[in-house]
């Protein structure tokens, strides 16, 4: 008898896997210069006062994924966004991107809750950030169902996974890939040849982390390392844009 453990995980890869398969929206990515995106999901503090400031003292902007319905509660990621912080990350020019509002599991949530908590977090804010929308969204915690994956999608310009890649040649907008910056935080060699691959290949990196701060949540990295990785983009030569910013340009290459 399967374990219960091994079951999830089979049941996660298979999600992940039909995640890549079904419910494409194909997207050619062609390109004379490479495109980056610095994203952060959850939308701790830190990644605005701590990563923003990083970003914009090379007078680049990223995008951040909020979650309405943790607006100043403390996560395993670190504490979370005030509302004063999304008037000054609007100010500042970065993009604010849905992340749903209860931060709901792509990959467990059933679609009509999750579409639920989806235009929640749109009406949500409304109420903190009057004449502004989301344009683009971020699937919490793991890879959505199929069916969630079609309900979303419809709502914006495009959506972002994850998978520890590239977008390049033929990307799908339902589920663009990113690289977690945690997940090579002790090594930047690796984060840099990813950035290398993507100057030769003219695709497009997205790069997703959480936290950013002297001492880092598991789920995000330091402001050293963060800096080093900025660095390392901007010596690229690559178009350091937000998602949709782009998503947009991309279209006019």
């Amino acid at each position: 008898m399967m374990t219960p453990s091994l079951w999830t995980k089979i049941r996660a890869s298979y999600i992940r896997r039909a995640a890549r398969v079904f419910a494409r929206r194909p997207f050619t990515i062609k390109t004379e210069v490479p495109f980056i995106s610095f994203t952060f999901d959850d939308f701790p503090r830190s990644a605005l006062l701590g990563g923003g400031s990083i970003l914009n003292s090379y007078g680049l902007r990223g995008t951040y994924y909020a979650s309405l319905g943790l607006m100043g509660k403390e996560l395993p990621t670190g504490v979370m966004f005030l509302a004063e912080d999304l008037k000054s990350l609007l100010e500042q020019g970065h993009e604010l991107g849905c992340h749903t509002f209860g931060h709901l599991d792509a990959g467990a949530t059933p679609t009509s809750v999750f579409e639920e908590s989806v235009l929640r977090n749109r009406i949500e804010l409304g109420k903190v950030a009057p004449n502004n929308c989301f344009r683009t969204f971020s699937y919490p915690i793991n890879a959505p169902l199929v069916r969630t994956k079609q309900s979303v999608a419809r709502h914006f310009a495009c959506c972002r996974g994850g998978g520890q890649d590239l977008n390049v040649g033929m990307a799908d907008l339902n589920c663009l890939r990113a690289h977690f910056l945690e997940k090579s935080r002790d090594n930047a060699t690796a984060v840099r040849g990813l950035i290398e691959r993507n100057r030769r290949v003219k695709g497009w990196l997205i790069l997703a982390t959480h936290d950013i701060c002297d001492t880092p949540t598991p789920f995000g990295c330091s402001l050293n390392f963060f800096a080093e990785i900025v660095q390392y983009a901007v010596d690229s030569g690559a178009r350091i844009l937000p998602v949709i910013e782009a998503l947009q340009a991309l279209r006019h290459e």
